[in-house]
Formats: C-alpha cells, structure tokens, sequence
C-alpha cells in the first residue's frame, strides 16, 4: 500500500481484510471418504456408528468416535476437518448476527401463535410442546408436516418432513384433511413425509443417530418426535435408574440439535405431563424429563383445552430472548386454526 493511498481507503481496507481473517473458511468435502485420513475402512465404520454426511461428522465429539478404532489425535483432525467444510469457526458477534439471517421461519398455521414466538418456529433449535392427553401436542405436529412443504411466501419452508413417531399418534387421514385446506396436493404432501416408528428408546435414538442422509436426501426441513419422553418413562422406572435415564435422554436431544444446526431444520419434540400433588398453588403439571429436557429446548410452549370445544390455549413459558406470552387458537377439522373475533367475544361472554 502506497503512502499517497488516502488515509480513508488505507481504514477500508484494513477492515476488510480483518473481516476476511474472521470468515468461517471453508473446505471442498462433500463425502466423508472426501476427509483427509478417512479411507474405506474408516468410512464404512463411520457409517455403521450413523455418521453418513460431513455435516453430521462435523458436530460430532472425539468420544463418539472410539468404536471406529482411530486415536483421539486422528478422531480430532477427522472432526476438524468436517468443520472446516461447514464454515464452523470463532466470529466476532456483528459477523454472527450476519450468520443468524441463514435462520428461518416456519409457521404454525395460527398467527397468534406465530406471532407470540416472533414470526415462527426457528430452524437450528428445538421447540418443545408439552401438555395433558388432548390438547392438541401431536395435531401441531401434523400441521407443520403439513406446513413446512408450503413456499416461504405462505410460510412455509419448501422442504419435507421427518417424523419419529413412539405413540402411534400418526395419522395420515388428519394431513391429507390439512392438505387439501390449504390447497396442496396431499399425494404429493405425503410423498415428502418421511415416517418412522420407534418402539423403544433405543430405537429411538437409532433412528435419530442415523437419519442425516435421509435428511441430506430427502430436504428434509423439520424433524419431530412425537414423543420424545414416552418410552424413556416406560423404561425406566424407579429412582435408581433416573440418571441412566436422564443420561440417554441427554444424549438424544443433543444429537438432534446437532441435526437441525448441521442441516438447517426445525426440531420440535411433544412431551408428556406430570402431576406434582404436593404442589397446592398455581398449575400443578409440570413436563416430564426435568432440567435436562428444560435447558435443551430452547422454547417451550404449553398446550391446555379451554373448558369446552374446540379452543386451546398456548403459554410461551421459555425462549432464549422472548416473553412469556399467551394465545389461543382453535384445533378443527382444518387443523390449526385463530380463533376468530366473534368466537372470542362469545367465549367472554360465557357461550
């Protein structure tokens, strides 16, 4: 840089060439045999602990990779090599607030709900709903299968859907009856629904620990467990097999996380309720799985029937950034629906 450079231009470029040093730099590897030190045999051992993509290679911990039978030193480079195709590095926050605009959106068929969690539901995080048998956990989940195929202008996501299904609540009748409320083709919609039934915990974080080609193949834009505490609360019963149980459900939510951040999906979990009676104020239900399912999921909403009908209430009770708030919303043949105006003034007054 020349002395005669203007002392302005001298700044820009200093600037510029600070943001390119701060810049996930990224590598060319599409497949794991693509990644220095990984051969065939690597690879297929790869796959057979569920590693199939670089992406899912990329969020993965040294300790994970043990049974492939590689040394720790190789298990990091192998690791850090996937994250340098993935463009994971150290930002300074206005860079990150750049990255945060790759979040998207999707809508939950309600605008007061939508509204209540800033516009929808996030991708790269989990959003939990929990409540009693009946209000309404596993019709949201039909919705947004039904949803995320819808083009971003109508809030959608233009992607599939991956379900995880442990209480055999899933119904086709229910998305093609959504499907065809709003105008899609439901042979087409229930083409982009991937399904899968879990019948133990086990299976269940199988099925999870081995879905990111699925996901990668498929554009797959939300995954759901439905639900995610059942079988774990089947299985293990009594105090002292809590933290096994806690310990699996641990392990389980982070590798979904590590899903919807590595391929940009929205992750949603139902959870199901229990009663403390020693509790004598306020609402004694309370979502199973304790402080390890609260600190993974980043929002929480509670779902609750109104006295009679078809209207159920929605509590934000946690979010990384938003208020508590409250909405209510109607769940009919349609699916999820607002509650209109008429209906809300009828409800005040009693009928």
């Amino acid at each position: 840089m020349s002395e005669d450079t203007p002392i302005e231009e001298q700044t820009k470029t200093k600037e510029a060439e600070k943001e390119k040093e701060t810049e996930p730099k990224k590598s060319e590897y599409k497949f794991i045999e693509d990644l220095p030190g990984v051969g065939p045999a690597t690879s297929q051992k790869l796959r057979d602990l569920g590693y199939h993509t670089v992406e899912s290679l990329a969020m993965a911990t040294s300790r994970e990779l043990e049974p492939v039978g590689v040394s720790e030193k190789k298990a990091f480079q192998i690791i850090g090599a996937a994250r340098s195709a993935i463009g994971i590095n150290f930002v300074r926050a206005d860079e990150l607030y750049k990255m945060r605009q790759t979040v998207l959106r999707l809508t939950t068929g309600s605008k007061a709900v939508d509204k209540m969690v800033d516009g929808g539901l996030e991708t790269q995080t989990i959003t939990e709903f929990y409540g009693e048998f009946g209000s309404g956990k596993s019709q949201f989940c039909h919705q947004l299968c039904v949803n995320v195929q819808l083009p971003p202008e109508r809030g959608g996501l233009n992607g599939g859907a991956l379900y995880v299904d442990t209480e055999n609540t899933f119904r086709l009748e229910r998305i093609i009856q959504m499907a065809k409320h709003l105008g899609l083709d439901p042979e087409q919609v229930v083409k982009n629904i991937i399904y899968a039934e879990a019948y133990t915990s086990d299976h269940q974080m199988f099925l999870l620990e081995n879905a990111d080609e699925i996901i990668k193949a498929n554009n797959i834009k939300i995954i759901i467990v439905d639900s995610l505490t059942a079988h774990f609360r089947s299985e293990y019963i009594g105090r002292e097999m809590l933290a096994s149980r806690q310990q699996k459900l641990n392990k389980h939510m982070h590798k979904l996380i590590a899903l919807a951040r590595a391929f940009n999906t929205v992750a949603v979990v139902t959870n199901q309720v229990m009663a403390k009676p020693d509790q004598f104020f306020g609402d004694a239900t309370h979502p199973i799985g304790g402080h390890i399912v609260g600190h993974t999921s980043h929002t929480r909403i509670y779902l609750r029937r109104a006295s009679h009908g078809p209207v159920r209430i929605a509590r934000l009770v946690s979010s990384p950034y938003l208020p508590e708030g409250e909405e209510i919303l109607k769940v009919t043949e349609n699916g999820i629906e607002d509650v209109t105006e008429e209906e809300k003034a009828a409800k005040t007054r009693g009928r």
